[in-house]
């Protein structure tokens, strides 16, 4: 018996590769244009990219601006660079930050009066659902006295 390849079937990890390939070049283009604009100085270098990991993305949110993809995170990057490379220290790019867009934009606001609330928010919906499980499991247990009147 003469088992021939079909051409599809030889050419299926070469098909493969380059499908994983197209799909993972956007990840690493991604990953490149990050790092694109450094500092010359890389004492200057270090302190932005430290205050990068304070900052919160305002687009993501959950993110700082080191590890956000997003333009706008970009954009970001670029200020805080241009402000540490004329020289700013992290405590007045982080004032510069904070005056321009409120104590959201740090990833651990300061806590003070105007944020009490966003510091309490978890700890208060934790007791409240603390105290509402309490109170499910208490209306969903029996009682003794009911348990009689079932049997009978």
């Amino acid at each position: 018996m003469n088992h021939r390849r079909s051409p599809l079937n030889s050419a299926r990890p070469a098909l493969l590769l380059t499908l994983l390939l197209a799909l993972a070049w956007p990840l690493a283009a991604g990953a490149t244009a990050m790092d694109r604009d450094t500092l010359a100085d890389p004492a200057q270098e270090a302190t932005a990219r430290a205050l990068m990991t304070e900052i919160r993305c305002l687009v993501c949110q959950g993110e700082s601006i080191a590890d956000s993809n997003a333009d706008y995170a970009a954009d970001l990057r670029r200020l805080v660079r241009e402000r540490v490379a004329a020289g700013d220290t992290p405590q007045q790019v982080r004032a510069f930050l904070v005056a321009r867009y409120g104590d959201s934009i740090l990833l651990k606001p300061p806590v003070k009066p105007a944020t009490w609330a966003l510091w309490a928010a978890p700890a208060l919906f934790l007791g409240v659902g603390l105290l509402l499980a309490l109170r499910l499991f208490r209306q969903a247990r029996p009682r003794a006295g009911d348990a009689g009147e079932d049997r009978a």
